[in-house]
């Protein structure tokens, strides 16, 4: 794909208005945005791990929004807000406050109360997160961190997500996405198993 804003089939557009938050004026190719978005995401990664922010409470939509930022900050105007738009996914926009501080009470509710084991719990986190899609885009890079930083202060390790690459389009993002609707039908397990794969 060489055109800035075309999406493969199973991606969430950007509204017209949220194309015009791009920050680099420079990116015109996707292949382009990626990679601006990929150093991104690193940099978010990088900042979440240092030991400050390993102390604070992930589980809670401050956190939640902030690391969206710092994952797309520099790069997207709109980082860490929650959009404003219909999707062809995700929960009305109306909705996503509320979901989303409902979502992250469930799940402190069974971390603490050892509900799950650790991994099953960061899985059901990240499937939570992109089931409300909070963000105008990168709701799944950013679930799959949010459950990896889940899971990492439980002592686990972080996740593989397939091994590979998910925002190509290709058999790994099939992959991905087949597993994230059977999640949607509430049968967790080939999402834990692509996450471990």
């Amino acid at each position: 794909m060489t055109d800035l804003f075309d999406e493969p089939d199973d991606a969430t557009p950007l509204a017209p208005d949220e194309r015009e938050g791009l920050r680099q004026t420079w990116i015109t190719l996707r292949s382009e945005l990626n990679a601006a978005e990929q150093d991104n995401i690193v940099n978010g990664a990088t900042w979440a791990r240092r030991p400050r922010q390993v102390r604070r409470e992930p589980l809670n939509d401050g956190f939640a929004r902030t690391l969206h930022k710092r994952m797309f900050g520099d790069v997207w105007s709109w980082a860490g807000t929650y959009r404003l738009t219909e999707r062809n996914i995700g929960v009305d926009a109306r909705r996503i406050p509320n979901d989303t501080i409902m979502m992250f009470d469930d799940v402190r509710y069974w971390r603490d109360n050892n509900t799950f084991p650790p991994d099953e719990l960061a899985v059901r986190l990240h499937h939570r997160l992109v089931y409300i899609h909070p963000f105008p885009n990168g709701n799944g890079r950013h679930a799959r961190l949010m459950a990896d930083l889940l899971i990492e202060r439980s002592g686990g390790e972080p996740f593989s997500w397939g091994g590979g690459t998910l925002h190509d389009t290709g058999e790994l993002r099939e992959q991905y996405v087949a597993a994230l609707r059977a999640a949607d039908d509430h049968n967790i397990e080939p999402l834990l198993a692509f996450a471990r794969s």
